[in-house]
């Protein structure tokens, strides 16, 4: 396994659930971390936190929306005058909406486009070039098993996240011979502030997944020989 030692990785949605998780457990790796949310109170908090578990890394974080193309611009730019590079890139931000086709607003169902897909479009777009200056990174794109396949009152969510899957395949297909490793995770639910919000699950934690699970797999997937990667994969509750 290669050390993530010294590397930097940005990752979206960074102010709590996923985000949090991946941030802490990269930083016990020794990851410089560049922080992004929309919430700086809970920026700040995890930063503290990073900086608790690994007083020797660098933590930066900004605040954006990224839905909105000219904020994931300046946020990028911002982290990459604090940090100098980035070597990581994790699109985890993300919303859920749930509702009948007739009765998700469509203000409600275009946001959720806005964030899932847009958002990591537009924060791919911004960070690409510095990947391929550097000669190799990684695109780590957090998507859902929703995506798979169609259920009810989950039109947008699980088209989004269909959305986030096919854009992955193909940037993926894109870099992979620019030495540029692109991975979509596939979770089921995982017990989060946004999931228990939706009544998706009351997050038992002997019985759900939790963050933790999720960013052990990214961290180990990470530290896989350069001249490997995994392309997809699904994590799921064995028993929920």
């Amino acid at each position: 396994m290669e050390s993530l030692q010294g590397k930097t990785a940005f990752i979206t949605g960074a102010g709590k659930g996923l985000g949090r998780a991946m941030a802490l457990a990269l930083a016990e790796e020794g990851v410089n971390l560049g922080l992004i949310a929309r919430t700086e109170a809970d920026l700040k908090a995890v930063a503290r936190e990073a900086r608790a578990v690994n007083g020797d890394i660098q933590v930066a974080h900004t605040t954006a929306d990224v839905s909105d193309f000219t904020q994931v611009g300046t946020a990028v730019t911002k982290l990459l005058e604090e940090l100098k590079q980035v070597d990581i890139l994790i699109n985890n931000a993300g919303v859920l909406k749930v509702g009948g086709m007739l009765e998700l607003p469509v203000n409600e169902w275009e946001e959720t486009f806005r964030v899932n897909v847009f958002g990591t479009y537009y924060m791919v777009h911004e960070t690409l070039p510095h990947l391929l200056e550097r000669g190799k990174g990684d695109i780590i794109n957090i998507a859902s098993t929703a995506g798979l396949k169609g259920t009810p009152k989950m039109s947008a969510y699980g088209a989004s996240k269909a959305a986030v899957i096919n854009m992955t395949e193909s940037l993926m297909q894109e870099v992979r011979k620019s030495n540029i490793r692109v991975m979509l995770v596939n979770p089921s639910t995982i017990a989060t502030e946004m999931t228990r919000n939706a009544n998706f699950t009351d997050g038992n934690p002997e019985k759900v997944l939790q963050p933790e699970d999720l960013a052990f797999l990214v961290v180990n997937n990470l530290k896989l020989p350069q001249r490997a990667f995994v392309k997809e994969l699904g994590l799921w509750s064995t028993n929920p």
